[in-house]
């Protein structure tokens, strides 16, 4: 798997502690962005992901997957394999 997976988070989220476990049985690199307390990082999250306010906010390759819920029904469906083995962009 070689996607660049980009992971905004906040401390003490139930959620974003399971997003990143499904992602590192994946054995996928993350990039955690701290941005619970920072208000130019959520900013920054909010604008990315198009409005997406709840955390985490989960990028593959720059784009917007969704949160934890949804990264789980794209793993369930077959789908988050086929995007973690897209070649990160340059």
């Amino acid at each position: 798997m070689s996607a660049r997976v980009e992971i905004y988070t906040t401390d003490f989220c139930g959620y974003c502690t399971r997003a990143k476990a499904l992602l590192a049985s994946k054995g996928v690199e993350v990039i955690e962005i701290r941005a619970g307390s920072d208000p130019e990082k959520r900013r920054e999250m909010i604008q990315r992901s198009q409005g997406g306010m709840t955390f985490p906010q989960v990028f593959i390759n720059g784009r917007p997957v969704g949160g934890s819920d949804d990264i789980h029904d794209l793993d369930r469906n077959g789908k988050l394999d086929p995007l973690l083995a897209e070649p990160a962009a340059a």
